[in-house]
């Protein structure tokens, strides 16, 4: 058997009601918390006045979209001038990044860009991050098990990655029912962002056998959960997705992405679109041209063969057509915006490089050419042409 090595949040409590005893396991960390939030769940405030009334004192802050260069500097300083003593973040895969990329920096004397991938330094954090407790209010990026934080750099049109072993959360606590009701375009488009999570760690080329034990069984249940929501609201549907985001945080944390959140990071970095719809038009797209390549290079094909058995049994007449007819099944038209920037040839030969060198693209089953990746977003952009 193969030799690999696992990583996860140092605790994780998972389930519904999981919530209420937020400020018990908080208040653990000490009395003055830097609190980074969403703004879009109400009961988010609730939590935030119980901490209160339990004792914390609390400055917080809000995340506004995805985290940039000049938030995460303002949030580390709001963080530094309270005498932070941890960190909880409450939101989507933003409002976590941003909390994990202050409980990083505040204790240290470095500037962010001493340690950002690609655009800075890349180098190792000087000081133990504070403990950070991750609650997330969707399911979709799992980041409440990686160890990055995805911030993007305007002044670059990039998105790149904080990461460093002791950014894991010291606690994630995981209710699903924070995700009741989400809007339908959100639970959609950040469901198959984490659908893809649990797929693309599973084709890639550092799975492991434990990743994949995680992964089979996960793709499964991901895929019926947003096949039931698209349809209706169902706690047992949110409560799958929950799990599975969670899941895939653990997967690419310990086995990598691929070429969709190669692609993804870039095109986020230079549009306002948001994540998990450039996922979810990519997948299609992507899973084809990595098995065409797979198939011509005589490569082993079980594992898309797989794929296709489970998307077929849960998604009734599917059957055995290409992978580009995701595109149909999850009633996705094209990623809206995306076919202005492939109107400029050079814009789009920037893009196709930059995701060829891309973190993510280095554990893609496959090696894709520039031609490879150009026809993917043409297929992204007119799935049915």
């Amino acid at each position: 058997m193969m030799s690999f090595g696992f990583s996860t949040p140092g605790k994780t409590l998972f389930g519904r009601g999981t919530a209420d005893a937020i400020p018990e396991h908080v208040l653990g960390f000490g009395q003055r918390l830097l609190l980074v939030r969403g703004r879009s769940v109400a009961r988010v405030d609730d939590i935030a006045l119980d901490l209160q009334k339990k004792g914390a004192v609390l400055e917080t802050v809000f995340a506004e979209g995805e985290p940039t260069v000049s938030q995460v500097i303002q949030v580390v300083k709001a963080g530094r001038d309270h005498r932070a003593q941890a960190v909880v973040a409450i939101g989507g895969g933003s409002a976590i990044d941003l909390g994990k990329a202050a409980a990083a920096l505040i204790p240290s004397g470095s500037d962010l860009m001493d340690h950002l991938e690609v655009v800075g330094a890349g180098l190792p954090l000087t000081a133990q991050p504070l403990p950070l407790v991750a609650i997330p209010t969707t399911a979709g990026t799992g980041a409440e098990m990686t160890k990055n934080a995805v911030i993007s750099v305007p002044d670059a049109a990039l998105k790149v990655s904080l990461r460093d072993d002791r950014m894991y959360p010291t606690l994630a606590i995981v209710d699903p029912s924070l995700t009741d009701h989400a809007p339908r375009e959100v639970t959609v488009s950040s469901g198959l962002d984490a659908v893809t999570q649990v797929i693309e760690p599973y084709l890639s080329s550092r799975a492991n056998p434990l990743t994949d034990a995680l992964c089979q069984p996960a793709i499964r249940m991901g895929l019926q959960a947003v096949a039931t929501l698209i349809r209706h609201e169902d706690p047992d549907a949110r409560d799958a997705l929950a799990y599975v985001s969670m899941i895939s945080g653990v997967a690419l944390a310990n086995a990598g992405l691929g070429a969709v959140h190669g692609l993804a990071g870039v095109i986020g970095g230079q549009t306002n679109l948001a994540h998990g719809l450039i996922c979810a038009n990519l997948l299609g797209p992507t899973l084809d041209m990595n098995f065409q390549r797979t198939a011509t290079a005589g490569g082993n094909l079980e594992r898309y063969s797989f794929l296709r058995q489970v998307i077929s049994d849960v998604f009734d007449g599917w059957g055995d057509q290409s992978f580009l007819a995701l595109s149909d099944v999850f009633e996705l038209q094209g990623v809206p915006g995306l076919d202005d920037l492939l109107a400029d040839n050079a814009r789009v030969d920037g893009l196709i490089h930059d995701a060829l060198n891309s973190s993510s693209m280095k554990a893609n089953p496959v090696q894709l050419t520039e031609e490879d990746v150009r026809a993917i977003l043409q297929m992204a952009v007119c799935p049915t042409a």
